[in-house]
């Protein structure tokens, strides 16, 4: 059993908050998996949480080329003073200040995270599609799979659309409906159970 989790967690795939996870740091979130090492654990952003925070606040040079809403993405409880940038790129080649993520799905083939030091203009006519995120995610070795088994998370692929979704705030509730079965019903599930 154990090694079947493990192996459910891939780079490019997403995590989903099962209604059972009430931590407010995830909470209903879609995390999208950016690096998985089994001995190493397991690194991410929630891409489903727009925060109040402009772009041109915080890296102006960056926000024309910001998919919107064009504001900052809390990405998760970890260094939350630091940014990451994931963007697509147009085509097959690797830009400078561009680097893809590690994984086989076509669904995440041409994503890869920016360097924020770069300048934009060498970027400008590469990227097709750009999200900023505040902090990121972060699971030591087993730590994850320990969250699975015990009913936090789904693990379920992604689909190109997910990380530039056109209303994050309803990610979620999209991305359980597509999956197969029971697990499309859990999409209906109450914000607040009592209520039900």
């Amino acid at each position: 059993m154990m090694g079947v989790m493990a192996e459910a967690i891939y780079v490019g795939g997403l995590l989903v908050a099962t209604p059972l996870l009430d931590d407010p740091n995830f909470r209903r979130s879609v995390v999208l998996v950016l690096e998985h090492d089994v001995d190493g654990g397991t690194l991410g952003v929630v891409i489903n949480r727009p925060s109040e925070v402009a772009v041109t606040q915080v890296l102006p040079v960056w926000d024309p080329l910001v998919t919107g809403p064009s504001v900052l993405f809390e990405g998760g409880p970890v260094q939350t003073d630091s940014a990451l940038a994931l963007a697509a790129v147009h085509g097959g080649e690797e830009p400078l200040g561009w680097r893809r993520l590690h994984s086989a799905r076509p669904a995440v083939s041409r994503l890869g995270t920016v360097d924020l030091d770069a300048p934009p203009e060498i970027l400008a006519g590469e990227i097709a599609q750009m999200r900023i995120f505040a902090g990121y995610a972060g699971w030591s070795a087993g730590q994850l799979e320990s969250e699975i088994r015990e009913g936090a998370w789904y693990v379920v692929d992604s689909e190109p659309g997910d990380t530039f979704h056109d209303d994050p705030t309803t990610l979620w509730r999209t991305v359980l409906r597509r999956q197969p079965g029971d697990l499309a019903m859990v999409a209906t599930y109450p914000d607040d159970p009592s209520l039900n």
